[in-house]
């Protein structure tokens, strides 16, 4: 082979090599702006129940990326995290939870989150939480002392958290448009405004010596104390799911409900009817068992895809 011809192949080689840093460059400047797009750079909130979780992406809307750690149909007291999902809490802008007690399985990861420095917002401790009583007479049932965490049961209380959401936002995620966060939450108050006004409207329709509730677990002590209910007992006499009743509670709620005349239990429909069924044969199965959607929202199209 000639030197010239030697020569002439380097400078092929250099061209090549030179083209190919280019094309790689270009392939890292890309990849650069679509990390960028698809919000590795945007502000992160982390929120652990999926209620929550709806709340929290109407009044953020487009200004950060939400994240929402329980699945769809799962029962808040006892869902769990993954490795993954609890270091994305301690990557987070801010970690919205429930408090007081709810997220049984969770909470010591919000803890963690909240040692390495990141801002967690606690919704029902900012709701002006009720405590658990007993059935009619006021006074403290089992879970003395305890607060009652299920307090999106009040639809005024959600709009009260709506607007301290909004504030913490505001606070603590750098790179989020206030002003639209501020209209957001406003929008959103609004529409929970109206849903009370539709809830009252159709509570009317029930006699007040009727608003008696049995339910498989205390669940709606805030509808009852927002609309006029009676919380006659629970089949679970606690706020967890976690627990489980005496033969003694079980005779104490059947002699209640005979009572009162109450023929109906209400059990979330992300549990099992086990125990509610219980009661059914207590009663000599004059009961129905109503399932509904009280502890979590369902999958897109499932029934109650949204808190409203």
């Amino acid at each position: 082979m000639s030197r010239s011809t030697a020569k002439r192949r380097v400078r092929v080689g250099v061209a090549r090599l030179r083209s190919l840093i280019v094309g790689l460059l270009a392939l890292v400047t890309a990849a650069a702006a679509a990390a960028c797009t698809t919000g590795e750079d945007r502000p992160s909130i982390v929120v652990t129940t999926n209620i929550l979780g709806d709340v929290t992406r109407e009044v953020v809307g487009a200004e950060a990326d939400v994240t929402v750690l329980m699945k769809p149909d799962a029962d808040p007291h006892s869902f769990g995290l993954s490795a993954v999902q609890a270091a994305q809490l301690e990557r987070a802008d801010l970690v919205v939870h429930n408090g007081l007690g709810l997220e049984e399985n969770v909470l010591r990861h919000v803890e963690a989150a909240r040692g390495s420095g990141v801002a967690a917002f606690a919704a029902g401790e900012a709701a002006d939480p009720l405590t658990f009583h007993a059935p009619d007479d006021g006074g403290p049932a089992d879970g003395r002392g305890q607060p009652d965490p299920h307090f999106w049961t009040d639809p005024d209380r959600m709009r009260k958290v709506v607007g301290l959401l909004a504030d913490e936002v505001a606070e603590h995620v750098d790179g989020v448009d206030e002003r639209a966060i501020r209209a957001n939450a406003e929008r959103y108050g609004k529409r929970l405004g109206e849903l009370t006004t539709w809830m009252e409207k159709s509570f009317d329709r029930v006699p007040r010596d009727r608003r008696a509730l049995v339910t498989n677990h205390h669940v709606f002590g805030y509808l009852a104390d927002r609309f006029g209910f009676r919380v006659i007992g629970a089949v679970v006499p606690s706020g967890t799911t976690l627990a489980s009743p005496s033969s003694s509670d079980l005779h104490s709620l059947t002699e209640a409900m005979e009572e009162a005349g109450v023929r109906t239990v209400f059990a979330d429909s992300s549990q099992p009817t086990r125990l509610a069924e219980v009661l059914r044969t207590e009663l000599g199965g004059r009961v129905d068992v109503v399932e509904l959607y009280s502890e979590s929202l369902t999958a897109k199209g499932g029934g109650a895809d949204t808190y409203l």
